[in-house]
């Protein structure tokens, strides 16, 4: 990956603007192009023995950075917008808050009455980002140039691969499916694990057993050419162990509840959304 020569400003320093930061520094931007604001003192330490340059709260450094990224709870985004925006210019603006809408952050971006901010990308990355794994939705606001959207485009890569999205609402999806997926995975394999140990395998024997099975069918579903689906029916033999598994799986609705799973959870992203606008 080519160096980057932009500089950039993480808004918070989190573990996803650790993940997105960290990515970034064992790639494509010397530790000299990233600036972080935190507020906790012990993660600003962290940052500093990196060899970034940190801050507590916003001040004139942001002015001198190319692209910000706001990674800070939604909750909070508007006060933070508020305390960073007097050092706003022509930078291009990364927001990876789940909820706050593309137009309801362009708004809060400029002073009242001013035409909404339009370098803007909004983006939903997953916490695999923390070992280059992860996988971004992104959105593009109305007119944002090709230039920008391959710099975004160029960072978000840095800790995965990226999928951009025609429609703004398309990232409640992704919410619901990449951003909360790990969390589905991680509860799938504490049940392999369980279920392991209880059919008398210890601990580390069924968590090493678990974690390779999830490993290699995730790259076999990702080289094969045939679909999940064929490759389900290849492992599953009439009458065999593995139907008997799949049997009970189907009894109790498991494919119906994971789909209603993210049906809930991309219901929470867009009521976020309509509490924030």
């Amino acid at each position: 990956m080519t160096s980057l020569s932009a500089s950039v400003a993480f808004i918070g320093g989190g573990n996803m603007a650790q993940a997105l930061a960290l990515g970034l520094l064992h790639g494509p931007l010397p530790a000299s192009k990233l600036h972080v604001i935190e507020v906790n003192e012990a993660s600003r330490e962290a940052w500093h023995e990196r060899g970034v340059s940190v801050a507590g709260e916003p001040d004139e450094r942001l002015a001198q950075c190319d692209v910000w990224v706001y990674a800070v709870k939604p909750q909070i985004m508007a006060e933070v917008v508020a305390q960073t925006r007097p050092w706003l210019r022509e930078q291009l603006v990364i927001s990876i808050a789940a909820g706050v809408r593309a137009s309801t952050l362009a708004r809060w971006l400029v002073p009242e009455g001013a035409s909404p901010w339009p370098r803007l990308v909004r983006c939903m990355p997953n916490t695999p980002a923390l070992v280059g794994a992860g996988v971004t939705g992104l959105v593009a606001s109305a007119g944002l140039s090709e230039a920008d959207k391959q710099l975004a485009d160029h960072l978000l890569q840095a800790v995965g691969e990226t999928v951009w999205l025609q429609k703004e609402s398309s990232l409640d999806a992704v919410t619901a499916l990449s951003g909360s997926g790990p969390a589905y995975v991680f509860a799938f394999i504490e049940a392999l694990i369980l279920g392991g140990q209880q059919l008398g395998l210890d601990a580390e024997q069924a968590r090493k057993l678990a974690l390779g099975t999830l490993a290699g069918a995730t790259r076999l579903a990702s080289e094969s050419e045939d679909s999940p689906g064929v490759l389900r029916q290849r492992v599953t033999s009439p009458g065999g162990t593995t139907a008997a598994a799949l049997d009970v799986l189907a009894a109790r609705g498991w494919s119906a509840a994971v789909q209603e799973a993210m049906l809930a959870a991309a219901r929470r992203a867009e009521q976020l959304g309509d509490e924030l606008s």
